[in-house]
């Protein structure tokens, strides 16, 4: 069953941006996935709070999104992000899928 990464992310400290977006796109490659969107482009029509950008990645199972997640290739970036971001990192397993 294919899994989502869903990650919001507000920004604290940009200097972490470029080299992560850099270096973990081909991560995430290697790990099955694809990003599906990476935005700042979100209109919130409900709720109380919308994050500065979402990211969406498609990986082919859960198992795969969490291999990703806790690989040590990722994990300076993963540290990096923290440091300079708080967000909300989910993964959501795709349930009743027609297509993506």
């Amino acid at each position: 069953m294919k899994a989502l990464g869903i990650v919001e992310v507000n920004i604290t400290d940009p200097s972490w941006i470029e080299e992560y977006t850099e270096k973990v796109t081909p991560m995430v490659a290697k790990y099955g996935g694809r990003y599906l969107t990476r935005s700042e482009k979100i209109e919130l029509v409900e709720g109380e709070a919308k994050p500065q950008v979402l990211v969406v990645t498609e990986f082919p199972s859960k198992a795969a999104a969490l291999e990703f997640y806790h690989s040590k290739d990722y994990e300076p970036y993963r540290l990096a992000r923290q440091k300079g971001a708080k967000a909300k990192f989910m993964i959501v397993d795709v349930e009743n899928e027609t297509e993506i």
